[in-house]
């Protein structure tokens, strides 16, 4: 199958490519564009280490092959930060909050985090256990993760993302 030509913005900035049609998001963004942030920890879309936003809603990368994306706006890990380099206030909180670890599944956890925070500004223990379900740690009791959630959703702006 011929390779296809696509072209995305990813975390503001456009990026036109030709890839293979099987090319995962993932790998496209970690290879072609040079984004490791986004991790790759199954491949089968259960961990959710490489959770990014695919228009705005939060996708596992390792599902998505890049040629469905064309024409689409990507945030990865990455483009989570103000432009100047600043912390949001969900990357901020996981610093503050110990949510980091070993850092392997943090950026998943981040994005989705931005997301769900977007959606759901003040969102109960029980929402935060259920938007974070789908990511897995394997280093922690996911107490300081579920902590700096809440603290971002406190915060002024917990929902940017």
């Amino acid at each position: 199958m011929a390779d296809v030509d696509i072209e995305v913005r990813i975390n503001g900035t456009s990026y036109r490519r030709t890839v293979p049609p099987r090319l995962t998001l993932a790998d496209f963004l970690r290879i072609d564009c040079g984004l490791t942030g986004t991790h790759l920890g199954c491949e089968h879309g259960v961990c959710g280490a490489c959770t990014v936003l695919l228009d705005g809603e939060a996708v596992r990368a390792c599902l998505v092959f890049a040629v469905q994306t064309d024409g689409s706006e990507i945030t990865t890990v990455e483009g989570i930060a103000e432009p100047d380099g600043t912390l949001s206030p969900v990357q901020a909180a996981f610093r503050d909050h110990h949510g980091l670890q070993c850092g392997f599944c943090t950026p998943g956890f981040v994005v989705t985090a931005s997301a769900f925070l977007r959606d759901n500004p003040s969102p109960t223990d029980g929402e935060i256990r259920e938007a974070l379900s789908g990511n897995i740690c394997r280093c922690t009791g996911y107490q300081g993760i579920i902590s700096a959630v809440k603290a971002a959703a406190g915060s002024d702006t917990g929902g940017k993302g």
